[in-house]
């Protein structure tokens, strides 16, 4: 069993720029860690698992993983850990789940008290799953004290007048991401701790209510963003509200927590089928959308044809986690759909490369993407190295298809 609680540790002046928890001063962009960090692998040259080195290299540039992004608590921390935990139960290797947990003990006291941000937005919901994982592993009860904290913020959160879940609580605009944000976090919740008949049927309805308003004409592809009052954003269309692209890190969001959301319902759900139907219309038009050239999908998905646009590896190591988890689940056939994954696999770990440090690197994502107004925006948004979002999809795409197994001579 894991080591019970630690006393949270201050955090440092560092260049980060973060000082103490719960009175933290905010910085822009994605720390690229601690300056000197090295590790064993070969500079130059490729690894039998892209999975481990990755998650080796997030755990030595960010041994307080506090330090990382923008702000101490923060979706992305959840967003890594949902890999975390699958190396964790892959390898048995116990130095995923003690990362995990020494970053929760910073925010989750002996009481069970949570210090993280206000659960005022779905992004600050995200991480809370990984407090439910915590008390699956450990049982210790103040994690579920914690982890109720975050259910109790649905009963009141703001909603659309058909059901929706605003992004944040300061304006009525729908994203999609914040369909993953939210809905990962009920989802774990129901399946593991209670209250299982609202929180998957909150997950339903979030997705069905989502896909109603931003799924693209007759298509099984999702726009980015949808808002009650259109005169209120820029990115809006004025009659509909909606945004105007199928930005692929988006959709690989939606893609992503249907997959879970599927894995984990129960099939006489009611709204089973509906979702599964979702789905299944989704992989479709992913398999017709991959880049027959690279086997990676498009900034833009349905605009590949379209010079500017680029191959984002954010969405590509989301939709081949989603095609993945079909394959796995019976939802999709293994014969139609494994080329597919095995070269989105190859396509994704073309934009990973061992630096002169011996660590991951992993080049071509955007960072930090919001709503755009218009295809120009989106596409040419700058793009960095290690952008966190896709350093996540990354993990995810990997450790699905690797299924990295513990042997004495993996070296992490």
């Amino acid at each position: 069993m894991i080591s019970n609680a630690q006393n949270p540790i201050p955090l440092k002046n560092s260049q980060s720029s973060v000082v103490i928890v719960n009175n933290i001063k905010p910085r822009r962009g994605t720390s690229q860690g601690l300056p000197n960090t090295r590790l064993h692998y070969t500079p130059g040259k490729p690894v039998k698992y892209w999975s481990l080195a990755t998650a080796a290299s997030i755990m030595a540039r960010y041994p307080d993983y506090r330090e990382a992004y923008w702000k101490p608590w923060s979706y992305v921390q959840g967003y890594m850990f949902h890999s975390f935990e699958m190396l964790y139960r892959l390898t048995g290797d116990r130095q995923y789940m003690d990362f995990i947990k020494k970053y929760i003990d910073n925010f989750v006291d002996e009481q069970g008290n949570f210090h993280g941000d206000k659960l005022t937005n779905l992004d600050n919901i995200m991480t809370g799953n990984s407090i439910v994982g915590l008390y699956e592993y450990t049982k210790d009860n103040r994690y579920k004290i914690a982890a109720d904290q975050f259910r109790k913020a649905f009963d009141t959160y703001p909603r659309s007048a058909d059901g929706q879940f605003w992004h944040g609580d300061k304006s009525p605009n729908m994203w999609i991401d914040g369909v993953f944000m939210g809905q990962m976090f009920l989802i774990r919740y129901g399946k593991s701790i209670g209250d299982t008949g609202y929180c998957f049927d909150e997950a339903a309805r979030q997705v069905l209510v989502c896909a109603k308003h931003l799924r693209k004409e007759n298509s099984g592809l999702y726009l980015h963003a949808w808002t009650e009052k259109p005169e209120s954003v820029k990115w809006a269309d004025p009659k509909t509200g909606l945004s105007p692209e199928v930005w692929s890190e988006g959709m690989g969001w939606f893609a992503l927590v249907v997959a879970e959301l599927l894995a984990e319902m129960p099939q006489t759900h009611p709204k089973y089928n509906e979702i599964k139907n979702i789905y299944l219309e989704m992989a479709a038009d992913l398999k017709k959308q991959q880049d027959k050239k690279t086997g990676g999908w498009y900034m833009i998905v349905d605009k590949g044809n379209h010079p500017d646009n680029w191959i984002d590896p954010s969405g590509t190591g989301m939709f081949l986690y989603a095609l993945q988890k079909g394959i796995e689940l019976n939802l999709i056939s293994h014969r139609e759909y494994n080329p597919v994954v095995k070269k989105a696999y190859k396509c994704l770990i073309s934009f990973a490369k061992i630096n002169e440090r011996g660590l991951v690197d992993i080049e071509g994502g955007g960072d930090g993407i919001s709503v755009k107004p218009d295809y120009e925006t989106y596409v040419h948004y700058n793009r960095t190295t290690n952008a966190k979002e896709t350093v996540g999809a990354f993990l995810w795409g990997t450790t699905i298809m690797e299924k990295p197994k513990k042997e004495p001579g993996n070296k992490i």
